[in-house]
């Protein structure tokens, strides 16, 4: 019993558990949710699998109309996956590479694309902030002389009356 923890210690260190995830739940609020995704990039080439779920999933339905669960689709087709010879996924093989080699042009299109679009945008940001400054700046001024203005003729009205 020297060695045993008691049912009390047990306890705290639940309570500390719990107190440690409050204490990560104000961290995470504090810091920016990644950024959206770019609905121009390419989409990824499916895998061979994909390419014959693709079929497989037509002829699924054809055979089962009535079955609407996607669960049984997927299980089907794994197992069917499975049971093929190489030879037999070679033709699915085939035509995931060739989908992916027209990824990889598009990737590679988009990226050279974006370099030059993203390099476009920041400098006319840059020029519209460097605008909006020297504008905040002439406003401040007018209005400021207008406040000056303003406080300057209150005066002389209550001199005058």
């Amino acid at each position: 019993m020297k060695g045993a923890k008691s049912k009390g210690a047990v306890k705290a260190d639940t309570k500390l558990a719990v107190k440690s995830k409050g204490a990560e739940k104000p961290a995470a609020k504090g810091k920016k949710g990644k950024a959206g995704k770019d609905p121009n990039k390419p989409k990824r080439a499916p895998s061979a699998f994909f390419v014959f779920m693709g079929e497989f999933r037509e002829e699924f339905k054809q055979k089962n109309p009535k079955n609407k669960s996607v669960a049984a689709v997927g299980k089907a087709a794994g197992e069917r996956w499975k049971s093929l010879s190489e030879s037999e996924k070679a033709p699915y093989v085939a035509k995931a590479n060739k989908l992916k080699g027209e990824y990889n042009k598009a990737i590679a299109a988009y990226n050279k694309g974006e370099s030059a679009a993203a390099a476009a945008p920041k400098k006319a940001a840059a020029k519209e902030v460097e605008e909006d400054d020297e504008e905040e700046s002439d406003k401040s001024k007018s209005e400021i002389n207008d406040d000056d203005d303003d406080e300057g003729s209150d005066e002389d009205e209550d001199d005058d009356e």
